[in-house]
């Protein structure tokens, strides 16, 4: 919501324009009502409001005085002005200095909606844009950059931070409430991440405030369907490693559906069976033994709980071995190391991934034999190419392309390498980034719909793509 005060010397004029609009349905909540301009000055001040609606002409201090107040302080407060026909010179004045709107008494209650719809569009396009820039500073590794848009105290000898990374159903997103941090020493930012997403940093200078359960505070509330807690951090600097281990704690739903809370908590060492029982299976030649060996993989991670670190540290030690063992028969595989995120993209859930590496276990044992002709291969190929052409804006993974196309993944990826020259990801993200340039270019779009436009959901994620590929951010490349 955003915070609403309204300064007028008469109580009747405070109640017009507190009647004249629905503040609810456009997101404006009305925090403070001030007959002395004195009075609201302090709480401008106290309460940083994101709009201030104030007549032009008081006594002691005018609308004009409190703009250019909170102006040299700094304040980051917009300001709506009421004035009368007679004061229109004044209310231009206003503008000048930087007034975000005014209207005329008496209001023209007809023209009510229209008016306050047009100050929620500019305060939502206000918050995507600054949102946009926290996340870049957040994930960047320059300290000033994100001391610009965090709290922090100067006094305080030192601060502790924490991220927690929140993926939610409905409308709902002030977490920072949810936290019930009223009265407690703990500072909030909240940063949208995606259209489901929102990653909260925490900082207080008492380490003990964040080893409380932030999980059974969120968790009582609807509409959250898991949360990753990072650890705890005094260093500035590790800000994005924190915001990584959050998110890989909130990828756990990659692993089972009803994640809940998820504290960053790796275990590697746990997965060394795992790994073990492939290379076993590898080098004795055992390929009978893929079928249970690829069913036990799913029970051993949900039985020891093991999250997406694990899944990573898993995927990337099976590539190792199978390229290791077979460089010639899996050269174009799509066989790479992968993060996180990447493995997300392409595969839709664990248990994809796991159908991918019996696919491949497959291929091996098999020495890739064709079940079509090659010539019916290619037009089935061709025509999922058409398809992906049309439709890489939506959710694609190889598994439900394969099927629905009539061939086998793992051969898919050979036919993309072998006639496209590049793997099935790098094909669907060069179609999405090249989307995102042009809507970055030639529209004025949210960076947030343009993300989702392009095949993204999640922002933060779009981010760290669309820099891999032209070299900065979308907010920067926009800007050049």
């Amino acid at each position: 919501m955003y915070k609403v005060i309204i300064v007028d010397d008469e109580s009747w004029a405070i109640r017009g324009i507190r009647n004249a609009f629905d503040w609810d349905k456009y997101g404006f909540e009305i925090i403070g009502q001030f007959t002395s301009a004195y009075k609201a000055w302090d709480a401008i001040r106290a309460q940083e409001p994101d709009l201030v609606f104030t007549d032009i002409r008081m006594p002691d201090i005018s609308g004009l005085d409190l703009m250019k107040r909170a102006k040299a302080q700094g304040l980051n407060v917009e300001f709506v002005i009421v004035s009368g026909y007679a004061e229109f010179e004044y209310a231009q004045e206003a503008l000048r200095y930087g007034a975000l709107d005014y209207f005329l008494k008496p209001l023209d209650v007809d023209m009510a909606d229209q008016f306050i719809a047009r100050l929620a569009m500019h305060f939502s396009r206000r918050s995507a844009a600054r949102n946009h820039l926290l996340l870049d500073a957040l994930t960047s590794a320059d300290q000033d950059e994100i001391k610009r848009f965090l709290p922090l105290s100067d006094c305080a000898a030192v601060c502790y931070y924490q991220v927690l990374a929140i993926y939610f159903e409905g409308d709902n997103k002030d977490f920072i409430q949810l936290l019930s941090l009223e009265g407690r020493p703990v500072n909030a930012v909240e940063v949208e991440a995606g259209t489901r997403k929102m990653l909260v940093v925490l900082m207080t200078e008492h380490r003990a405030c964040l080893e409380g359960s932030w999980d059974e505070l969120l968790l009582n509330k609807t509409g959250i369907h898991v949360v990753g807690i990072s650890s705890i951090s005094s260093q500035l600097k590790h800000m994005s490693k924190l915001i990584k281990e959050a998110d890989l704690s909130a990828s756990r739903v990659f692993l089972e559906e009803a994640a809940g809370a998820v504290h960053y908590e790796p275990k590697l060492q746990l997965v060394k069976p795992c790994i073990d029982g492939l290379y076993s299976l590898i080098q004795e030649n055992q390929f009978d033994n893929m079928d249970v060996y690829i069913k036990g993989l799913q029970e051993y991670f949900r039985n020891h709980h093991l999250g997406m670190c694990e899944v990573v540290y898993l995927w990337n030690q099976a590539v190792g071995i199978l390229v290791n063992a077979y460089s010639e028969e899996l050269k174009d595989m799509e066989l790479e190391f992968l993060n996180y995120s990447e493995i997300k993209e392409r595969f839709e859930h664990f248990e994809s991934m796991c159908s991918f590496l019996h696919d491949v276990l497959t291929s091996i044992r098999h020495g890739n034999s064709r079940s079509l002709q090659e010539g019916d291969i290619l037009s089935c190929f061709n025509r999922m190419i058409a398809y992906i052409d049309r439709h890489f804006e939506q959710k694609l993974y190889l598994k439900d392309l394969s099927v629905q196309f009539f061939i086998n993944q793992v051969y898919c990826c050979q036919l993309f390498k072998k006639n496209l020259g590049k793997t099935f990801s790098e094909y669907v993200s060069e179609l999405r980034i090249k989307k995102a340039r042009e809507l970055l270019k030639q529209t004025d779009l949210s960076i947030e719909k343009i993300a989702i436009k392009s095949g993204y959901v999640d922002y933060y994620y779009f981010n760290k793509v669309f820099k891999k590929h032209c070299g900065m951010t979308p907010t920067k490349f926009r800007k050049s």
